[in-house]
């Protein structure tokens, strides 16, 4: 079953060349003139120090721990749990940033059962939850899109279902679309839309065939959801208590905000769902987390947004671009990282970076002592 004028467009091209390690997150060749007070969604070596940005600002590699090459992500995803046959809802799944890299999507998809070898849902009454920034980098955006449009209708005819989150680079699709160069007050001076757009990684192909199907159903995406006691949003930040008391609330009054149609209220918006790392410090990252959680509900909060290699260190360095020397690809992501005492888990694998798609089967298996998959 197909979403009604949700057509597959792109799903079916070729894969696209990869790019390799941190070119992803550097201006694309066709941008030209971009003010430097938009802002970055994404950290990049070399940047100047956060603390000289005004409140909002990504934070820069320069101020993360340094990860040692060949290093790997602590937590190694458990296999898949067979999907049950019975009354009831199916066991529940999460996806973390896909970007636009439609063919490792399905890959993950497909190795998980989610999906059968001609991409359709397969998995009955499992529950699959996309925790959002499905464009932009990636060479494929509009055909990820379109994916998960077409898994939801397949999964609610099975019994289950597919629901997709609100993230930052949806946010500023929906700008750019809506948009274009109008100034915006961005906290230190002038900034558009269109120009964080292409800063940040907006590919042509994706604005060029992007849909009213596509700018509708993004603008109705919620932006925090719970779902078996785990709190699941795609941004590593505490900038959601700011929008409601509730879940509810905070849904609402940003669908609303998108409503009204306000390019600062919706740059704020944006702005806000930037900012990142606030349950990565050992000392107040806890405390961040259970903010959220005795507002929200749940016991770990589940997100996408920051690739975990930053969060675990530095990958790459102001003299080497790449971060890694011939024939050393760098830290390798085996699967998602939990962390801030256990109440957190991360699910960016840095796709974008060479790293890896996470789709990951909740509740990991984690000790709640040392807060680490067993």
């Amino acid at each position: 079953m197909v979403v009604e004028g949700s057509m597959t467009q792109g799903a079916g091209q070729g894969p696209a060349a990869r790019t390799e390690t941190l070119r992803d997150f550097r201006v694309p060749a066709y941008v030209h003139d971009v003010p430097a007070n938009v802002v970055a969604t994404d950290p990049a070596p070399g940047a100047p120090d956060p603390e000289e940005h005004p409140d909002g600002y990504t934070p820069t590699a320069r101020d993360l721990p340094v990860i040692n090459r060949g290093d790997t992500v602590q937590v190694e995803a458990p296999a898949p749990a067979p999907v049950p046959s019975g009354e009831g809802m199916g066991p529940l799944y999460v996806v973390g940033d896909v970007h636009g890299y439609l063919d490792e999507l399905l890959a993950a998809l497909a190795a998980q059962g989610l999906i059968d070898a001609e991409g359709t849902w397969a998995a009955g009454n499992a529950r699959l939850w996309f925790l959002g920034d499905f464009t932009d980098r990636g060479p494929d955006g509009i055909g990820v899109i379109d994916l998960v449009m077409r898994l939801s209708a397949e999964a609610a005819a099975a019994g289950g279902y597919c629901k997709a989150l609100m993230g930052n680079h949806e946010l500023l699709l929906l700008g750019a679309k809506r948009f274009g160069d109008t100034p915006v007050n961005s906290g230190a001076g002038t900034a558009t839309f269109q120009a964080a757009w292409l800063l940040n990684g907006g590919q042509k192909a994706d604005m060029d065939r992007l849909q009213d199907v596509h700018l509708q159903w993004m603008s109705r995406l919620d932006a925090i959801e719970s779902e078996d006691d785990h709190l699941l949003m795609h941004s590593d930040t505490t900038a959601y208590l700011d929008y409601g008391d509730s879940i509810e609330a905070v849904n609402d009054t940003i669908r609303e905000t998108l409503t009204r149609n306000d390019a600062d209220e919706c740059w704020d918006l944006f702005r806000k769902f930037t900012k990142r790392f606030a349950f990565r410090d050992e000392e107040s990252g806890p405390g961040a987390v259970r903010e959220l959680l005795a507002a929200f509900g749940g016991s770990r909060v589940v997100h996408g947004h920051s690739p975990i290699p930053y969060l675990l260190g530095e990958v790459g360095t102001e003299a080497g671009a790449d971060g890694a020397e011939d024939g050393d690809s760098g830290p390798v992501v085996e699967g998602p990282h939990v962390y801030a005492g256990g109440l957190a888990i991360a699910m960016d694998g840095g796709v974008t970076m060479a790293g890896k798609l996470l789709v990951q089967q909740l509740p990991m298996d984690i000790d709640e002592f040392t807060g680490k998959a067993r």
